[in-house]
């Protein structure tokens, strides 16, 4: 995996911190083997929630299996960015946010039920990701790191930690040829933060756009409850 890191360490809540070890973010681990694969056991991944459409992992396949991990595939609804590429040269930090807010809409259903997996304790610790581990994934890590309580300029600062792992991907992806479809974006930290302005001027605060796409209170809390220290 070339953009896999842990969630852990930032600043909530009430003086709290999010917990190292419960919550980690990569690109696709199908390619994991040998001691990689080891390496990556050895983080003691009880769950991975594995956030592509189905064809991609028809195309690629899954994260191999290990002994006391389950995989949940959820597919969470959003227009193929295929059909609206990004034009080089025009507002890249627009065109992200313009997607994740798409992604938040149609797929609210997906979204959320991928945080309330995070939120139980006993699926810890939890492995989120998509193809390049940034877009998709971002937006899970996102919204759990707003209802944890981080503050906005923090999960910013996270999202943007994937342009360095990108560049490793882009190696990675230039022997693969075209089949992918587009060469992955970089993540600029402000398409994050629009992102965030923007679902809360619609819906008023993150936690009220997870309830209404069918979030409860008790999960809610159930996710401070863990993840917080």
């Amino acid at each position: 995996m070339f953009n896999c890191r842990d969630v852990g360490g930032y600043p909530a809540r009430d003086g709290r911190t999010v917990r190292w070890g419960r919550l980690y973010r990569s690109d696709t681990p199908h390619r994991l083997d040998g001691t990689d694969l080891s390496a990556f056991a050895a983080l003691g991944v009880r769950t991975v929630v594995d956030l592509r459409r189905p064809a991609e992992v028809e195309r690629d396949g899954r994260v191999p299996h290990l002994d006391g991990m389950a995989y949940r595939h959820i597919h969470p609804e959003h227009v193929d960015w295929a059909e609206n590429p990004y034009e080089p040269g025009s507002d890249l930090v627009r065109y992200l946010a313009d997607r994740y807010t798409a992604l938040a809409e149609t797929g609210a259903a997906g979204l959320a039920e991928a945080v309330g997996l995070i939120a139980d304790a006993a699926n810890a610790p939890v492995l989120v990701h998509c193809v390049a581990g940034k877009d998709r994934t971002g937006v899970v890590c996102a919204l759990t790191l707003a209802a944890l309580g981080v503050a906005d300029a923090d999960i910013a600062v996270d999202y943007a930690l994937s342009a360095a792992a990108l560049e490793r991907f882009q190696t990675w992806y230039a022997t693969v040829g075209g089949r992918l479809g587009q060469p992955p974006l970089t993540t600029p930290a402000e398409a994050m933060t629009l992102f965030l302005a923007r679902l809360r001027q619609r819906y008023g605060t993150v936690e009220d756009y997870l309830r209404g796409a069918g979030l409860t209170d008790a999960q809610l809390a159930a996710l401070r409850g863990h993840l917080l220290a």
